[in-house]
């Protein structure tokens, strides 16, 4: 792919703010490293889809690198459909936030990008104050629904997708049982985050029968109406999940 030089003047629809957020890289910058620091502020969401950003020479200045660090940093970012380089025009971020928020975590698991560290540890606890309350207001039609998830993920065999998706509906349909809607919004918000964690640890020996035996006992304590013990469940449950994450990014990067 051919990466034509941006413009150095700003148009409307630009996004000057970028580059006076930026700070200097401390020692000397590669590709991955400029590319990382751009990622973290385009998947903050303060820059709406569609919008052009700043200069190549703004942005190679802000970060204090030469700009042919800056240009294959927004190359990477093209490849991955994060941003779109338009020859003549310049680099603006893609219209599609459904789909630049999976690429954006997956990414920043592979760079190790802190914020979505943060968010993986933020899932864990929100998942287990959902079986919290799951466990507490659950009827016998909620704990069937939960029960038509599990076995869908049985039956799935050896097809991943399907076993993703029944994963992904189990623990939404939790956060539905557990009736309180601002925990179910940000939990539908982050769908995201889990269809990308359970992608990546798909592979991993033991994935599938571990997902289910943990799956079960998260089941178990909502069938005895124990909070604590769904509590505790769902802790174990996301220990083994983000060490299985672990172990696909430590894999991958190694």
């Amino acid at each position: 792919m051919t990466v034509t030089s941006q413009p150095d003047d700003q148009t409307s629809g630009a996004a000057p703010d970028l580059a006076q957020l930026l700070r200097p890289v401390v020692r000397e910058s590669s590709v991955s490293e400029v590319a990382k620091r751009l990622l973290d502020h385009l998947s903050a969401g303060d820059i709406k889809p569609g919008t052009r950003l700043p200069a190549e020479r703004q942005l190679a200045e802000a970060l204090g690198v030469a700009r042919s660090s800056v240009r294959g940093a927004l190359s990477a970012l093209d490849v991955l459909g994060i941003i779109e380089i338009r020859p003549g025009s310049g680099s603006y971020v893609r219209e599609g936030t459904s789909e630049f928020l999976p690429r954006a975590i997956n990414w920043g698991l592979m760079l190790g990008q802190r914020r979505t560290q943060d968010l993986v540890e933020v899932r864990t606890y929100l998942e287990a104050v959902s079986a919290r309350l799951a466990a507490e207001r659950a009827t016998d039609e909620d704990l069937s629904r939960l029960e038509e998830h599990l076995q869908h993920m049985r039956a799935a065999g050896g097809d991943a997708k399907a076993f993703i998706d029944a994963d992904i509906d189990f623990h939404l349909e939790l956060a539905r049982i557990a009736r309180n809607s601002v925990l179910s919004d940000i939990l539908h918000s982050i769908r995201a985050l889990l269809q990308v964690w359970m992608e990546r640890v798909s592979d991993i020996e033991g994935t599938v029968s571990g997902t289910l035996c943990e799956h079960d006992a998260v089941l178990g304590a909502l069938r005895a109406r124990d909070p604590e013990a769904a509590d505790r469940a769902m802790a174990d449950h996301m220990v083994m999940a983000s060490r299985r994450l672990r172990e696909s990014v430590d894999a991958e990067t190694s």
